[in-house]
């Protein structure tokens, strides 16, 4: 029995010994340093919700890259679409929309805005479906995906382009 009582006590010194790891404590410990407190939840899986998309429905696809100025390709593509929806057989306004669509694709890859650019590339290749930059720039983001293990956005789940804040 007394065997027994040392054991624990033992047991218990080597518990409470001051070098034994502690946890991370939530207020400032006496340093100063601008990081945030990390805590083992912190670092853990959690249902994360996306935020909105730009036009108030949720959207799987969150973006990603740059944000840049795009309104001069937007009132391109805008002119063109009108264009288009004036004469919808003339093959001239489909090829002047598939320009824009692909040069707006082109700017957005550029800010590595991929999700988005994927979008732009297949409205080329539905305007000129024998576009072969529009096909060969899916091919690189459809890769670029695969080689990061990461679904890419399906047609038509495309997210806009990023908002860009002037200022």
């Amino acid at each position: 029995m007394k065997l027994f009582a040392i054991f624990f006590v033992m047991l218990f010194v080597a518990a409470c010994d001051s070098n034994a790891p502690r946890p991370v404590s939530q207020g400032n410990n006496g340093t100063n340093t601008a990081e945030r407190p990390r805590t083992a939840i912190a670092h853990g899986p959690q249902e994360q919700t996306p935020p909105p998309a730009a036009n108030g429905s949720q959207s799987k696809w969150t973006q990603s890259g740059d944000a840049f100025d795009t309104s001069e390709l937007d009132s391109t593509i805008a002119k063109a679409e009108k264009d288009l929806s004036k004469k919808p057989d003339d093959a001239a306004a489909k090829k002047a929309l598939a320009e824009a669509y692909l040069k707006r694709g082109i700017a957005l890859t550029d800010k590595r805005q991929y999700a988005s650019a994927l979008g732009d590339y297949r409205r080329t290749l539905k305007y000129d479906p024998a576009n072969a930059e529009a096909k060969e720039w899916i091919d690189k983001i459809v890769m670029i995906y695969e080689s990061i293990n990461r679904s890419y956005p399906a047609e038509g789940q495309e997210p806009p382009p990023l908002p860009f804040k002037k200022g």
